[in-house]
């Protein structure tokens, strides 16, 4: 197959396998309960926005005169304060920005798990379409072993054999059927690691693809949102904005906050003379300011909020150097297993074309059936490997949809 760097791509085959490999998706992202956490904490998240951007509560006070303050309208007997402190300008705002923002990001690695947990459910798929067709291959193996013995057993008792030809049938029967025999209990395993993804029964069915076909799309279809998509990078970017908007809001709860209030005192009568406004109660309106003298709590949390943004930009270009060169890592497997696929199509070819002369020759001859065994575990050799790599294929293509952001 010729190799063009700008082109190379293996997709699911919509008719076959893609359509049940999207419903499984979609069963995983309901049910696994590690994304199911993850969407909870941004719907907590969220829960932060009025917290921090709403007014603190008012201050209402009482207070009972136990020895009356005489007054020249009457002694006063009771006191009600009611008081409202308001932050700076923009704090609120600020504080709501930030908590919003951490709320974004927090949808973003809500995303980035969801295509991971893709990823993680094609990865454990795959093994269990391979496994299916190793199955199936053995099968075969073992059936063309046992015509190979019925015609050896023929050939000895014509004399145009020999029992050795018989006894080495024998050994290679018996190792497939041992070999199919493992294979079949392979697949409980490989069940719970799908289905415990799902988050269902470990041994429920799971339907699997006759076969799976290579079609070749442009590489930029898959490269161009590596780095401008991607939920990790997105996440990080609005947690720098976070930090930003979380700097402002220290920045501003440094400065005074101003409380407004009222007072209401009751005043009783005078009965020892008669006065103006006698036993009027009082009404007092107040206005409160805030020193913010010791300023090294403020000053530390605006230095913690630049730290965090330093801290979250040299996430972001780490995180972004680890994308790049697992993007080049998982085309090159891309790349590797189609030659793999190619070359192992072309070896079957030329096996099967082999072990037919070598097959028709032994049926004339009796002779070099050795040679015809040989040829036969080649071939089921390469049927295995050719499965593999299409399976392996099928993963380095999910991890790369993964680090693309691409479902």
């Amino acid at each position: 197959m010729k190799k063009v760097f700008t082109i190379i791509l293996v997709l699911i085959s919509a008719l076959s396998n893609g359509q049940t490999l999207e419903e499984y998706f979609k069963i995983a992202a309901e049910n696994n309960p590690g994304l199911l956490s993850q969407y909870k904490e941004f719907e907590a998240a969220l829960q932060k926005v009025p917290q921090v951007s709403s007014l603190p509560d008012p201050n209402l006070s009482f207070g009972y005169f136990i020895s009356p303050v005489e007054t020249r309208v009457g002694p006063q007997k009771a006191r009600f304060s009611l008081t409202q402190m308001f932050p700076w300008f923009g704090t609120l705002k600020a504080q709501g920005d930030a908590a919003t923002l951490m709320a974004e990001a927090k949808y973003q690695s809500f995303l980035d798990a969801r295509n991971k947990l893709f990823y993680e459910v094609s990865a454990a798929y795959f093994p269990l379409y391979e496994l299916k067709e190793w199955v199936k291959i053995e099968e075969n193996n073992i059936a063309i072993l046992e015509s190979y013995k019925t015609v050896s057993n023929t050939k000895f008792k014509n004399g145009l054999g020999t029992l050795v030809d018989v006894l080495r049938v024998d050994v290679f029967l018996k190792e497939a059927q041992t070999n199919l025999g493992i294979l079949k209990r392979k697949e409980i395993p490989l069940l719970a690691s799908f289905n415990k993804l799902l988050n269902r029964n470990e041994f429920e069915n799971v339907s699997i693809p006759e076969a799976v076909t290579i079609n070749v799309l442009p590489i930029d279809y898959v490269k161009d949102s590596l780095v401008i998509n991607h939920p990790l990078l997105n996440s990080l970017e609005l947690k720098v904005k976070a930090a930003e908007a979380s700097e402002r809001a220290a920045l501003k709860q440094g400065l005074p906050k101003i409380g407004v209030g009222l007072d209401y005192v009751m005043v009783d009568k005078r009965t020892d003379m008669i006065v103006t406004d006698n036993g009027k109660d009082v009404l007092m309106p107040m206005l409160t300011l805030s020193l913010p003298i010791f300023r090294g709590k403020y000053k530390a949390a605006e230095k913690e909020a630049q730290l965090m943004q330093e801290s979250y930009t040299l996430q972001k270009t780490e995180i972004t150097n680890s994308l790049k060169s697992n993007y080049e890592m998982a085309l090159f497997d891309i790349k590797q297993q189609i030659d793999m696929i190619s070359l192992f199509d072309e070896q079957i070819i030329e096996s099967e074309q082999a072990l037919n002369l070598l097959f028709t020759a032994y049926g004339n001859s009796g002779k070099d059936f050795e040679e015809v065994l040989r040829m036969q575990q080649q071939l089921l050799k390469y049927d295995k490997l050719r499965i593999s790599a299409l399976a392996q294929y099928e993963i380095a293509l999910a991890k790369l949809n993964y680090i693309t952001a691409k479902k």
